[in-house]
């Protein structure tokens, strides 16, 4: 009686969503699963008379082109089994259940054969290693299987992409201000797709939050207090915290646009719950905000308080910034009585911890210096109607556009340096198989991944810079925004409270150094020239001779 060869059964899932899947089966048979898999690979064994099965062993949610053989527990159990010669056939539905890391997995076929292990494919045979041909198809095998592996994300990729680029929604729970509704639209299979639309409800308070984090420079804890205070809740009938708020300040598909990975699809108008200057005006005051940008920083942390002036002014003597402080000073009464005034300063910090290294004052009055830089402020908005718009906006337009042109130059050039390092080292792949090539296969990989990932950055930064080029008269039309929004802020700036009158002064002063007898500098973030201003210097009124000077900045 011819003996049977004992045959183990390798299968293996990779995705989150097939795990579940199996999870969720009612037997076990089921649970063991990857039903096509194992059907297949028994049905391989009883087609052949002298193969008996023997044992099988699923992996679950292991992807074979991220995890190493050395840390994949399956492969090391198979392994030790066939050391101690319990079976004599390996046996899976694809070679890739094996593995699909190009530099690693032949090497651990291989090694099942060089221990008298047979290793066959269902699709694709039994793997011999009896010539050298045989290592070189085995190698080339799994290097196309990677490539392949990563054509395949990229179509899953590229298919979802296209799926937000046409207007629909890709899946998941919907942001908070939009809702799903089913309309009609059905998929291949003949489900019907939900769309994504906008709640007018829940909208309302997202645009609330941009309003108070924008206009009046509330911060995301402040903004769920005053939530809070409105009985205003999440879906889930909870208070919103400073987490949620901050996620939803920074989520992009507020504008009216999809997104699925890099892919961002167009504005749709349907969708668009804030404008894009609104929401990229968020973005900046979030950046400045950052304590990582404190050096750098010139927009109030918060807008609380009196003081005109919060987080861009700054002692001319020193550089550091100047921090407002409240002390009361005590006036006697006639009758005895006394009563207590609150005194507001800004006080150089720095001085009063170093006052050898600071020749400036200790601090100034904040009303006095409020006073002086309102004046210069209101100065400026009331020489804003007389300006040149158009001719402005045309000079502004033809240097971001001869910028942009520039860049897209450099960027095709480094695109094309990328592109050729990463054709070199494919080539060199074929030396290492033959063994002519001076580096090892871990290096090579590492090298080639490198330079396609720089190849994809630099094809990314092209393709930008192409689009901001064909989006010249978007460029214009928002320009023409930021010169309407500083005329808006002047007809705002007499009538609004002190915390959106903090938020506006933000925007127009970069920074305000001010520094013995009330010697104001500020740096403007429109640039005077070009605004075709002259600023006067500006007295401190009844407090004596004192003088501001407006100062461009030549960076905005």
């Amino acid at each position: 009686m011819i003996q049977k060869k004992r045959v183990f059964n390798l299968y293996r899932v990779s995705t989150k969503k097939q795990v579940e899947h199996i999870k969720q089966a009612d037997s076990m048979d089921d649970k063991l699963d990857i039903p096509m898999q194992k059907q297949a690979c028994h049905a391989f064994i009883d087609s052949r008379p002298d193969w008996e099965f023997y044992g099988e062993l699923a992996e679950l949610g292991v992807s074979g082109f991220k995890v190493s053989a050395k840390d994949r527990d399956a492969i090391q159990v198979i392994q030790q089994a066939a050391l101690d010669k319990k079976f004599d056939v390996l046996l899976v539905f694809m070679f890739d259940r094996l593995g699909r890391i190009d530099d690693e997995t032949p090497f651990v076929l291989e090694w099942f054969v060089k221990h008298g292990i047979e290793v066959w494919s269902v699709k694709e045979g039994q793997q011999r290693f009896d010539q050298h041909v045989d290592k070189l198809t085995n190698y080339i095998r799994f290097w196309q299987a990677s490539g392949e592996s990563e054509k395949t994300s990229m179509r899953t990729k590229e298919g979802l992409g296209l799926i937000v680029q046409q207007g629909y929604f890709r899946g998941g729970v919907a942001p908070y201000g939009y809702r799903l509704e089913k309309r009609g639209r059905l998929d291949k299979r003949g489900h019907e797709k939900y769309e994504i639309e906008i709640d007018e409800d829940e909208a309302a308070v997202v645009r609330t939050m941009f309003d108070l984090y924008v206009n009046r420079g509330y911060g995301s804890q402040r903004i769920a207090g005053c939530l809070t205070e409105k009985v205003v809740m999440t879906r889930k009938g909870e208070n919103f915290t400073n987490i949620t708020i901050y996620h939803i300040l920074r989520n992009i598909a507020y504008t009216g646009v999809l997104r699925s990975g890099e892919t961002v699809s167009e504005i749709f108008p349907a969708l668009q719950i804030i404008t894009p200057e609104i929401f990229d005006a968020a973005q900046k005051l979030a950046e400045q905000r950052s304590r990582q940008n404190d050096a750098e920083r010139r927009v109030p942390l918060n807008t609380t308080g009196s003081s005109l002036l919060s987080g861009n002014v700054f002692c001319g003597h020193c550089g550091a910034r100047l921090i407002v402080t409240t002390n009361g000073k005590k006036y006697i009464k006639k009758d005895g009585g006394a009563t207590v005034t609150p005194r507001t300063r800004y006080v150089c910090y720095y001085k009063t911890r170093h006052k050898h290294k600071c020749d400036g004052q200790t601090g100034y009055t904040v009303s006095k210096l409020d006073k002086i830089v309102d004046e210069v402020v209101r100065g400026l908005f009331a020489r804003l109607n007389d300006l040149p718009k158009e001719t402005i906006i045309e000079e502004r337009y033809a240097d971001k556009i001869a910028e942009s042109r520039l860049a897209l130059t450099q960027a095709k050039a480094a695109l094309q340096a990328h592109t050729a390092e990463v054709l070199e080292y494919e080539a060199e792949v074929i030396k290492v198989i033959r063994g002519e090539s001076k580096l090892n296969s871990e290096l090579l990989n590492k090298l080639y991944e490198e330079a396609k990932a720089n190849a994809e950055e630099s094809g990314r930064r092209v393709r930008q810079l192409e689009e901001t080029l064909q989006s010249s008269e978007q460029m214009k039309s928002e320009l023409s925004k930021q010169f309407a929004d500083i005329q808006t802020w002047s007809d705002m700036y007499d009538t609004c409270d002190m915390e959106t009158k903090k938020m506006i002064l933000s925007r127009i002063c970069g920074a305000v150094r001010v520094s013995r007898d009330y010697k104001v500098e500020i740096d403007l973030t429109v640039t005077c020239e070009q605004l075709g201003l002259t600023l006067p210097e500006s007295g401190g009124g009844e407090h004596g001779a004192d003088e501001s000077v407006a100062k461009q900045d030549k960076a905005s």
